[in-house]
């Protein structure tokens, strides 16, 4: 059974690797396969660790609240159908109204006022008070450029000339991380197929 799960991941890796020549049946072969065995296993997951305790078991034991949440559920299916349409709308509402509640202190908490905590803390000596102006500029020099209701000034122009330069940096910093983490996982699947496939690298 390992070698057949070996022998099966690897044809699917090659599969998707078609799709560097050009898109194909067989990348689409293994890019259907993929959605379908992901939202197959989602939704078992889904109804063991969520609807069946939090629904399932508590209706049995007496406890009828959860049919609440689970009517509201139902009524998101209703998208599927153009005379149940209307069900689903108040449904998403609702959930978008809860999240919203729920996110946005959250949000805050985590990063507006923890940067803003960032930015006002006292300096430090050395390396630190150094990295601790660059943050209080950069803070400073972005909301200068998203300051959008006065009109600009030159001092204001030129702090939001800094700031675009601190948001590049910021942009670059991401996309060069996103990459890194795309070619990390590259590396693991070459890997897989000269290790464990073909045996050309030494085992791990």
């Amino acid at each position: 059974m390992q070698i057949l799960e070996i022998w099966v991941a690897s044809l699917l890796t090659l599969c998707v690797f078609t799709f560097l020549y050009r898109d194909n049946p067989l990348y689409r072969f293994a890019e259907h396969l993929f959605v379908g065995v992901s939202a197959g296993y989602l939704l078992a997951v889904q109804y063991q660790n969520v609807l069946r305790p939090n629904v399932i078991e508590k209706v049995a034991g007496g406890n009828l609240m959860p049919l609440i949440p689970a009517a509201l559920g139902l009524m998101i299916l209703g998208r599927l159908a153009k005379r149940t349409h209307g069900l689903s709308q108040w449904a998403l509402a609702f959930y978008v109204g809860i999240y919203s509640g729920i996110a946005v202190p959250s949000y805050l908490q985590a990063q507006i006022f923890a940067q803003l905590a960032d930015a006002v803390k006292p300096f430090g000596a050395g390396w630190a008070a150094i990295n601790s102006a660059l943050v209080l500029i950069g803070f400073l020099a972005v909301i200068a450029y998203f300051y959008f209701t006065a009109p600009q000034n030159r001092v204001h122009k030129a702090a939001a000339r800094v700031g675009i330069w601190f948001l590049m940096v910021a942009f670059g910093a991401s996309f060069g991380y996103t990459v890194m983490a795309r070619v990390s996982l590259l590396i693991a699947r070459v890997q897989f197929l000269l290790r464990d496939w073909m045996h050309i690298l030494p085992p791990a």
